[in-house]
C-alpha cells in the first residue's frame, strides 16, 4: 500500500509531497507524473515515480495498486478535466484503491459558477464509481492574488468585478497540509470537507493592506465584468480564461467564496495563514 499523489509536480502537489515526507517514509509515497525528468527531484528524495498521462488512459493501468490511498489533485487544463479525471477514477476503481481523495471546489453542488462545473461532475463520477472517497472542497488560494501584486503596485489599483464580496482564502500550503492529513489519517472516508481560510476579506481590505505594507496608495477599483475581462485580455490572458476569472468575481460578489466552516483549520490543527502574512511574503519575494 502506498500513498499516491497525482499531479505531484504541480504547485499544490509539490507541497503535498513535502507534507507527506515530514511524517511518512519516502518508500511509502508514490507520485503519478507525466514527465520523469520534471519529477527527478521527487525521485531523488526517494519517492516512487509512476509515469502516466491523463490524456492516454491506457498509461494509467499501473498507476494504482490494491489498497493505495490516492489523492486526485484536480487537473489544471480547464475544459479537459472531466475526461482526464474519468480516466483516473476508472483506473483507481479497477485497481481497488482504499481511498480516493479529490480536491474539488468550495460549495460543491451549490457552486454555480463556471469554474465549478468540472469539479461537480468529477464528484458525481466518484460517487457513481462506488469508490471510498473523501471530498476536499478547496476554497480560493491566496496566491491567486499575491502572485500578481506587481500589476497592482504599478497601476496603484486592485481591479475586480466582485463588488463588496468577500473571499475566505488560505495559503496553498494550508490546503496541502489538509490533503496530507486526510490521506495519512483515519476516519475520513465518506467525508466532505469545505475548506477555506479562517477569515474572509474584501478587495477593498486587500487594497488597504497593500497600501499599509508598501506605503503606496493602492485603491480598489470595482468595474463591470465586461470591462474587467477587457483588461485581463489586454494583459495577455486568453479570452476564455479571462471570462472564467470575471465569472469567479461575480461568484465572490454573491458570497460563494466567503464561507468559513473551520474545516481547514481543524484538519491542519492550526489557524490558517493570514492574508497579511501571505502578502508580506509575496512582496519580500518580489523585492
Amino acid at each position: 500500500m502506498s500513498i499516491v499523489v497525482t499531479g505531484a509536480t504541480g504547485e499544490l502537489g509539490r507541497l503535498v509531497i513535502d507534507e507527506l515526507l515530514a511524517t511518512v517514509p519516502a518508500g511509502e509515497i508514490a507520485a503519478v507524473v507525466r514527465n520523469k525528468e520534471k519529477a527527478a527531484a521527487l525521485a531523488a528524495r526517494g519517492v516512487e515515480l509512476r509515469i502516466a498521462d491523463y490524456d492516454h488512459p491506457e498509461t494509467l493501468a499501473g498507476a494504482f495498486r490494491p489498497g493505495d490511498r490516492v489523492l486526485l489533485i484536480s487537473g489544471s487544463e480547464v475544459g479537459k478535466r472531466v475526461a482526464q479525471h474519468t480516466a483516473i477514477i476508472d483506473a483507481a476503481r479497477a485497481a481497488g484503491v482504499a481511498q480516493l481523495a479529490y480536491t474539488g471546489i468550495l460549495g460543491g453542488p451549490d457552486a454555480d459558477f463556471l469554474l465549478a462545473d468540472e469539479h461537480k461532475a468529477t464528484e458525481q463520477l466518484i460517487l457513481d464509481a462506488g469508490l471510498p472517497y473523501t471530498f476536499l472542497r478547496n476554497g480560493w488560494y491566496t496566491e491567486n492574488h499575491t502572485a500578481h501584486l506587481a500589476a497592482a503596485l504599478e497601476h496603484g489599483a486592485v481591479v475586480a468585478n466582485a463588488g463588496e464580496g468577500r473571499i475566505a482564502s488560505a495559503a496553498r500550503a494550508d490546503y496541502a497540509a489538509a490533503a496530507a492529513a486526510v490521506v495519512t489519517g483515519e476516519g475520513h472516508l465518506g467525508k466532505v470537507y469545505e475548506l477555506s481560510g479562517d477569515t474572509a476579506w474584501s478587495f477593498a481590505e486587500f487594497a488597504a493592506l497593500l497600501s499599509e505594507v508598501t506605503g503606496k496608495e493602492i485603491a480598489y477599483k470595482n468595474v463591470p465584468a465586461a470591462v474587467h475581462q477587457e483588461i485581463l485580455v489586454g494583459a495577455g490572458l486568453p479570452e476564455g480564461f479571462a471570462a472564467i476569472l470575471t465569472d469567479v468575481d461575480e461568484a465572490v460578489a454573491r458570497g460563494l467564496l466567503a464561507g468559513t466552516s473551520g474545516d481547514l483549520a481543524r484538519l491542519i490543527g492550526r489557524p490558517t495563514t493570514p492574508l497579511a502574512t501571505s502578502v508580506r511574503a509575496a512582496l519580500k519575494t518580489d523585492a
